[in-house]
């Protein structure tokens, strides 16, 4: 029968084992150390003790003259004993120079030789011992005893060893409460802190926990979003890859606050916002980024969990599709005018005026070739090509004419590989819808300019029909790109914020055409100006470098020739 698995004890339980044998041993370690130092200490006290009981003695004037008496031991051996009792020492043996004892605690012994070494002491030393006599193993001082410059005896003083151990003894009992004590202690000390990391390690062992990191870092790394989190006081406490990359910041990001990392404005105040925000649409330097937050609130809040979504490519795609749908329509308009048109030739040959419907086909085919030809003669670049002339059809569907300037030209292959046709589309599409809506305003006099209607009526009177002006030029290092409308222009009071997200005329839920035309514009390292236009509207100027991007190809093409 095999026997179920256990689970490994949890990090809390492996931590609280290995903290009560510490704490243990430590305790024992310190319980052993004073009892060897305090046996130390207590050999040594009575070392001290007994030696400074033999030097008063053999010091003492009284001692000195019952020594020249016929029967020392008559006088000494009371002293001896007064001494012993009074000083709690176990012996005071006072002898002869040849070792013959003249007191004794044993009065019996009396008049034996001592037993023990005396050579130091006749030499004029006094020493320590431990010397095992009639009384058993001692620590014991044995002195002499001058009378002017002769010695005519010696002392010995001790305390048996047996004495001492007990006393050592009487302090283990103390020591030993005061080390289960300490070890009560520490152990429910152990107990109260491991039972607060088991609450915080959700009762998980080591394995589990070390497994759970590899994951967690596994996923931080491979989610293709970007994931940040900060802290109660606004910084960085964690960043995977995507976010560093989307934010554009570096790698010593972590522990920052958040307002230190020159991020855009409206960014910085959707990540310190204490309250949640959803797909929110904020534009950095380079990027469109859709930001969500969720605060982290237990009890107070402790920090804010943001995620983050790349948005530019979808933002660019959806402009490409709103420019389809543009010419969609556009088609379909100009389908219907070429059947209405093709129903009045018909009608002309009906009626037998041949040469009428010849004339009013071929004004109609020399109108719609005119600005094809125009755009494909001075534009080589195909995308702006194609761009202008399907936004030329949209403006005319309504009632805007777009005009290719004269001085406007782009040679083939003028254009570097490292400028993207996208970026193209996107500054150039964004500001030919702008204007188109401008000047149309300004003749239907639909609301929503930034002008106030006397400039307006004014703008409208001037340019007689709506237009809208392109100029596309490729040289001397940059590539000029310049529109401008014969609408109401813009504000003045407007004009620091015309490219902000969300700034715009036309109501809620635009705004965001111009702010990616900047976008486009830094990524590539040009400029974009805002002026007035020759009709009176608005005119934006785009400036995109090209002699960096021609060298870097041109070396490209020398080293792979």
């Amino acid at each position: 029968m095999r026997l179920p698995r256990t689970r490994p004890r949890s990090l809390a339980g492996q931590l609280f084992a290995m903290q009560v044998v510490l704490v243990a041993a430590v305790v024992a370690g310190c319980a052993f150390f004073a009892y060897v130092s305090g046996s130390g200490q207590a050999k040594e006290t009575a070392a001290r003790q007994v030696r400074a009981a033999a030097l008063a003695i053999a010091d003492s004037p009284s001692v000195r003259e019952a020594i020249r008496t016929p029967d020392p031991s008559a006088v000494l051996q009371p002293y001896a004993e007064k001494v012993r009792r009074d000083t709690g020492i176990a012996f005071v043996t006072i002898m002869s120079p040849d070792r013959i004892r003249w007191t004794h605690p044993d009065a019996g012994l009396i008049g034996e030789k001592f037993l023990g070494h005396t050579a130091r002491a006749l030499r004029g030393e006094t020493f320590t011992e431990t010397y095992t006599g009639t009384l058993g193993p001692s620590i014991r001082v044995v002195t002499p005893i001058r009378d002017g410059g002769r010695i005519t005896g010696l002392v010995s003083a001790g305390i048996t060893v047996d004495r001492v151990s007990s006393q050592v003894r009487a302090q283990l009992g103390a020591l030993g409460l005061a080390a289960g004590g300490a070890l009560a202690l520490g152990g429910i000390g152990t107990y109260v802190i491991n039972a607060r990391l088991r609450r915080h390690t959700h009762g998980m062992n080591a394995a589990e926990l070390s497994r759970m990191h590899d994951y967690h870092q596994a996923t931080l790394h491979a989610v293709r979003e970007g994931l940040l989190m900060l802290d109660g006081r606004r910084r960085i406490a964690l960043i995977n890859d995507a976010g560093r990359e989307l934010l554009g910041l570096g790698a010593g990001a972590v522990g920052r606050r958040v307002d230190e990392l020159d991020l855009p404005a409206p960014l910085t105040g959707a990540l310190l916002a204490s309250e949640e925000r959803v797909d929110e649409l904020h534009l950095t330097a380079e990027r469109v980024i859709v930001v969500n937050t969720r605060p982290v609130v237990g009890g107070e809040q402790r920090g804010t969990v943001v995620t983050l979504r790349d948005h530019t490519e979808l933002q660019a795609l959806s402009g490409e599709l709103d420019s389809e749908r543009g010419f969609t329509q556009a088609l379909r308009s100009q389908a219907h005018e070429a059947a209405n048109r093709l129903h009045t030739v018909v009608s002309l040959i009906e009626l037998g005026r041949a040469q009428e419907a010849v004339g009013f086909a071929t004004a109609e085919l020399e109108l719609a070739q005119a600005l094809t030809d125009r755009v494909v003669g001075a534009v080589a670049e195909p995308v702006l090509a194609a761009l202008l002339l399907g936004k030329a059809a949209q403006a005319n569907e309504r009632g805007v004419e777009l005009v290719l300037a004269e001085d406007s030209l782009i040679d083939d292959g003028a254009l570097p590989a490292t400028l993207p046709p996208r970026d193209l589309v996107t500054v150039l599409g964004n500001l030919i819808d702008n204007a188109v809506d401008a000047a149309s305003e300004a003749v239907t006099g639909v609301p929503g300019s930034a002008a106030v209607p006397a400039q307006r009526g004014a703008a409208a009177g001037r340019s007689g029909r709506a237009r809208v002006t392109v100029t596309a030029l490729a040289g001397e290092g940059e590539l000029l790109l310049r529109v401008a409308d014969t609408g109401a222009g813009i504000d003045p009071d407007d004009a620091a914020e015309v490219f902000d997200r969300g700034w715009s005329t036309h109501g809620a839920g635009r705004g965001i055409g111009l702010a990616l035309v900047q976008q486009a514009v830094h990524r590539n390292g040009g400029t974009v100006a805002l002026g007035h236009g020759p009709d009176g509207g608005a005119q934006f100027t785009v400036r995109l470098p090209l002699a960096v991007a021609h060298r870097t190809t041109s070396a490209a093409k020398e080293a792979t020739a």
